[in-house]
């Protein structure tokens, strides 16, 4: 094993029998010892099948960054998902847990890139004490090369990933479980919880810490796709349920990721090397590249199996509605190998209105694209007990609160920026009620959407023209080939043009006083970073 890692583990309190550290091994390996390890199963197509236990998503409650040191300052303390912890419990935890790890009888040392592009990426190590782990971060980092790992050297980011120790609150001073980021060190410290996505996140924040400090590059919580024949680059944002990951899978363009992205100078970048989709009801005809994706190299996490043939039974919810799959990008036919491309030529803001007021498609000027991305709205449909049915609105900054450190007008700041000397377009997509709201309208077809989607990447909306609408403060296009003109003004879709007005009114007064409440004093027409 290499000296360099056998160094690090010993710093960090990791000290074994060296010969029980396995780094860096080939799927086929770890799927071999996770299976005759009692880790996991092979379902039907081969893929590794686990459970994570009492975890089946992430726990926010149970996240912390580490406030000590002067990088530290930087963190957005004001946001309530960035909960700080002092330096003293890290160091306890991290004691701790290095400890425990050199009791297994296995680890895994997975090495990787966060980031395609090697200008901007930095080195990760994760060292883990389950091999389904491993494959599951093998698969979401960008792989190096053989040449890349021999001149690997000491990483940028390290992570410590222990599922099977139980934090206490008598001993480490937290309970049961605790995701923790030092910025200053560059670690993270995963503990008591086997859900393998609170990995992926952790070092996901990690990134979108360090890109706009250290390179200027705005990390962005989207999918990206490019055009073959043009090369134009289109990025989408979108909260769960607007239809993210159904139109970024375009069979007409090319994927570059599906979560994670950063744009620099250069354009953008995949700041992983594989997905991590969820399988609720996946079908091959709704999704057949997510479906056909999950075979042998692949982990997929709290997914029902047939006892009798080891078949994915999609649709059961019984274990979590947060069934996921996790794949190297590889799997994926349509893909761009590099997970790079041009500098965006085309932004979408995908939301899924449940009011139905919003139009399913408007451009928007670079201080409405700065108040939509730090808006961050999608509309949820409540539950029908009591027959209960009105839209529930959600906000999210930056389509990504939870996974932003920085300040929020940090990232506004580097949008506004990029779309100015990009001259980048930026549309607001509704993909969610038209006719009224939930109960009383109807979704927009999808094929609308894409038609929309598709006029928008290729100009073709802009021919028309627009007119203006002043509830909202957004530009609507006249015309859109495909699409019907009076799908275009939702207004004009309901049947009572005057419950409408009202509404949109409702709905346009939420958007601002969510904007006053979380941003208070802030003109984003004279907004412009502070030099």
């Amino acid at each position: 094993m290499e000296r360099m890692i056998e160094t690090i583990l010993l710093e960090n309190g990791i000290n074994c029998d060296f010969d029980r550290v396995h780094v860096d091994w080939c799927p086929a390996k770890l799927i071999e010892h996770s299976v005759s390890h009692h880790e996991a199963y092979l379902t039907s197509t081969g893929s590794l099948s686990v459970s994570t236990g009492a975890f089946t998503g992430r726990s926010p409650e149970n996240r912390y960054i580490v406030d000590a040191g002067e990088a530290d300052e930087q963190v957005n303390w004001n946001s309530k998902t960035n909960k700080p912890i002092d330096e003293a419990t890290y160091k306890r935890v991290r004691k701790n847990v290095t400890r425990y790890m050199s009791q297994r009888r296995h680890l895994f040392v997975i090495r990787g890139y966060a980031g395609a592009d090697r200008q901007y990426a930095r080195k990760v190590m994760v060292v883990c004490e389950r091999a389904h782990q491993a494959l599951f971060i093998q698969n979401m980092l960008v792989r190096p090369s053989k040449d890349e790992l021999e001149v690997f050297g000491r990483p940028d980011i390290t992570v410590f990933a222990a599922p099977t120790y139980v934090c206490s609150r008598d001993r480490d001073g937290l309970e049961p479980a605790a995701v923790i980021l030092d910025m200053n060190r560059k670690q993270i410290v995963v503990a008591g919880t086997g859900y393998c996505g609170e990995i992926k996140k952790a070092i996901f924040t990690m990134m979108n810490y360090l890109l706009p400090i250290e390179d200027g590059v705005l990390p962005m919580h989207c999918s990206a796709n490019v055009d073959p024949a043009t090369g134009k680059t289109c990025i989408l944002f979108g909260l769960s349920g607007t239809g993210k990951t159904t139109l970024s899978a375009d069979p007409a363009r090319l994927l570059i990721g599906d979560d994670e992205h950063g744009w620099s100078p250069r354009g953008v970048f995949n700041i992983e090397g594989g997905c991590y989709a969820k399988t609720i009801d996946l079908t091959r005809e709704r999704e057949p590249d997510i479906f056909d994706a999950i075979r042998f190299g692949s982990v997929s996490e709290n997914v029902k199996l047939d006892r009798k043939t080891r078949a994915a039974i999609y649709s059961d919810s019984s274990i979590t509605e947060n069934g996921r799959a996790a794949y190297p990008l590889d799997h994926i036919e349509r893909v761009v190998e590099s997970g790079t491309g041009e500098v965006p030529s085309v932004v979408l803001f995908l939301t899924a209105d449940a009011y139905g007021v919003l139009p399913p498609i408007s451009r928007l000027s670079r201080e409405q694209a700065m108040f939509h991305f730090l808006t961050g709205y999608t509309a949820k449909v409540a539950g029908t007990e009591l027959g209960v049915k009105e839209p529930q609105p959600t906000f999210s900054a930056l389509f990504g609160e939870p996974f932003m450190p920085l300040d929020h007008m940090v990232y506004a700041y580097l949008l506004g920026e990029k779309i100015t000397q990009n001259d980048t377009r930026v549309y607001l997509v509704n993909t969610g009620w038209t006719g009224g709201p939930y109960g009383i309208g109807h979704r927009i077809a999808l094929y609308h959407t894409r038609a929309l989607v598709k006029a928008a990447q290729d100009g073709s909306l802009d021919i028309a023209g627009y007119r203006h609408n002043d509830v909202f403060d957004v530009d609507v296009p006249v015309d859109c080939p495909g699409v019907p003109r009076e799908l275009l003004d939702p207004r004009g879709t309901w049947d009572d043009p005057e419950a409408y007005d009202k509404a949109a009114a409702d709905l346009a007064a939420k958007f601002k006083e969510n904007f006053e409440k979380r941003y208070p004093g802030v003109d984003l027409k004279s907004m412009t970073r502070e030099r």
